[in-house]
């Protein structure tokens, strides 16, 4: 498996796409905006969307809430990386969740498909976002029954560890309630952290990469 997660800066994605595609031009990048649909008009979405397509690559969106999964595992079929944006985690999983496009997504991803989730996108690769819960509102995805991330990783990343994007107060929480029971990954907005092992655990294919 291929995983890049990003906590705030997309420095790393280049060098990642060209080593785990193995193609230096441009590529079809699916782009799952779900995290960011609780929040339309916030700058932080466009934002998001156009550092990636100002990479150069073409960019299809695969929003996976609400389509049938047939179409989204078409889309999946067409695209040469997959780019899971920030937003709300909860509302997030719930959209993966909903259609099945989760199940989809890990199969393709264990398959070779690289993965760069960025913020929501990061902490849903690991095997639960319930760590998140002092950061976003789970509020957001009332339907969604229990919190079971896609399992691509055996940590649960926190983003903005740094106090930068999010209050200090809020990341000491995290750590303070679930760093006892929970595998945390604290990722500053300037780290990623880069998986190339098989299985997403613990071994020498996972490593922190600056990211800015």
């Amino acid at each position: 498996m291929r995983l890049l997660l990003l906590s705030s800066g997309v420095g790393a994605v280049p060098a990642f796409l060209e080593e785990a595609t193995g193609r230096p031009g441009a590529l079809r990048i699916g782009y799952v905006p779900d995290a960011a649909l609780p929040y339309p008009d916030a700058p932080f979405v466009s934002a998001e969307q156009e550092r990636i397509v100002a990479l150069g690559h073409d960019v299809e969106i695969v929003r996976v809430g609400g389509t049938p999964l047939d179409e989204t595992e078409r889309a999946l079929d067409r695209v040469n990386a997959l780019y899971v944006a920030g937003g709300n985690t909860f509302a997030l999983l719930h959209a993966l969740r909903s259609t099945g496009a989760d199940r989809a997504i890990v199969d393709r991803v264990r398959a070779g498909l690289p993965y760069i989730g960025l913020s929501a996108g990061s902490v849903v690769a690991g095997p639960t976002i319930e760590p998140i819960t002092p950061m976003d509102d789970p509020a957001e995805a009332p339907e969604l029954a229990d919190h079971a991330g896609l399992g691509l990783v055996d940590v649960v990343v926190v983003p903005h560890a740094d106090g930068l994007s999010y209050p200090a107060a809020v990341i000491e929480r995290v750590v303070a309630e679930y760093g006892a029971t929970h595998p945390l990954r604290l990722l500053n907005d300037d780290q990623a952290f880069l998986v190339t092992d098989e299985r997403g655990d613990a071994g020498s294919g996972r490593r922190l990469v600056p990211s800015p």
